[in-house]
């Protein structure tokens, strides 16, 4: 998914804003992290509490600044879990409800609701693009006008990566604070050579979201999110959850910080995030919880049919490997990785200052979600890497 390379650029560009701009953490009361959860909560009484409980410390005791984790299978049910602060700077501890931006797990919620269209008979899968955007919108965009649907959602149209492009991290050193707008972070795909021919293989690309939550809003003409929230957020209770273009920085978000030298002293990057707001790539707010009762539902087909699910996990395998990860297979909105557990189904997420991921072991029929207030340097050793995710399943699992 070529994250590496992404955050490396994402990382020098903050590091230079923050030189100057990063704002000063103000003190806030504990009331300001109220959470409004409603869900009744029985971990105390998990029979891995203690042993789920020691891993969260254990990850925040490694320098992170705060960890929320969830656990889920027929046995045991729920179990949530927090560890760390939800503020460092006014001493906060989280709450295992509290809300954390969850990044690009949006993505599978996208494509759920792409194939809730298909089920419609709104959209068919296999569309191009052009069926439902306008040349002038998909202008300048190699590969736009004879990609399809399907090929957005498991990223094999070879469409350009928006985050990639050099110039697009000049522009936000200037304003990270900036809250863009759709048209404007397509700017940066127009006119970029193609990864490849769609079809030829497949590259992780914000762009193939984008342009999916501009076929969600023209299909249903209303905003791509209120769809979300119509078709998943309230059938599934998802009472956390929501979609930051209403309220970009909710006032009781955790605060997410920034690893910037690598030596876990941490900068507040809280409203650094501003590309994420408005688009469907990225813009989730939720919390492990709900993201578990997501994903779970999904998994389990008591959101999209059988027949759907399937075209969901209609793999395909990268032409080359990333050798520091899993193997991984794409399919719709989801990865499949290769794990000494069994094969497991996930998608991850990254905003500034924040990661999330949710994975679904098929085996041990165990969902696992957990979210992170911080990323990039050393945090990222211990909360989403190869390593990092093993010592979490091995402990989960075992």
């Amino acid at each position: 998914m070529s994250k590496n390379s992404i955050q490396s650029i994402i990382v020098f560009t903050i590091f230079f804003l923050c030189l100057n701009s990063c704002q000063k953490d103000e003190i806030l009361s504990a009331e300001t992290f109220e959470v409004n959860s409603s869900f009744a909560d029985s971990s105390n009484n998990h029979v891995n509490n203690l042993e789920f409980q020691n891993l969260l410390d254990e990850i925040k005791n490694s320098g992170v600044p705060g960890i929320l984790m969830s656990v889920q299978d027929p046995t045991n049910g729920m179990w949530v879990g927090a560890s760390g602060k939800a503020d460092l700077k006014s001493n906060i501890d989280l709450k295992t409800g509290s809300i954390t931006r969850v990044g690009s797990t949006v993505k599978t919620f996208t494509a759920t609701t792409i194939l809730l269209l298909n089920e419609e008979g709104k959209l068919n899968l296999d569309d191009r693009i052009t069926d439902y955007l306008t040349d002038y919108e998909i202008r300048g965009l190699e590969n736009a006008s004879t990609a399809t649907i399907r090929q957005l959602l498991n990223h094999s149209s070879g469409i350009y990566n928006y985050i990639r492009n050099l110039q697009f991290q000049t522009a936000s050193l200037n304003d990270l604070v900036k809250e863009w707008i759709p048209e404007e972070l397509m700017g940066y795909a127009r006119g970029q050579k193609a990864y490849f021919k769609p079809g030829e293989d497949v590259e992780y690309s914000n762009t193939n979201y984008i342009l999916l939550g501009m076929i969600i809003s023209k299909i249903e003409n209303k905003p791509f999110y209120e769809v979300f929230e119509e078709k998943i957020f309230i059938p599934l209770g998802l009472n956390s959850t929501q979609f930051a273009s209403q309220n970009p920085v909710p006032d009781n978000i955790i605060r997410g910080y920034a690893d910037l030298y690598s030596n876990l002293n941490v900068i507040n990057v809280t409203y650094n995030s501003g590309w994420d707001y408005y688009t469907a790539d990225g813009g989730l707010i939720s919390n492990p919880y709900d993201l578990n009762t997501f994903f779970t539902a999904l998994i389990k087909g008591e959101i999209v049919s059988s027949s759907s699910l399937n075209e969901m996990m209609d793999w395909i395998a990268p032409n080359e490997e990333d050798p520091d990860f899993f193997p991984i297979a794409y399919g719709l909105g989801i990865f499949k990785m290769e794990t000494q557990w069994g094969d497991a189904y996930f998608h991850s997420g990254d905003a500034i200052g924040y990661y999330a991921n949710m994975v679904y072991f098929p085996d041990q029929e165990t969902t696992i979600c957990w979210a992170v207030n911080g990323n990039y340097g050393k945090i990222d050793d211990f909360t989403s890497t190869k390593e990092a995710m093993e010592n979490i399943f091995e402990v989960v699992l075992n």
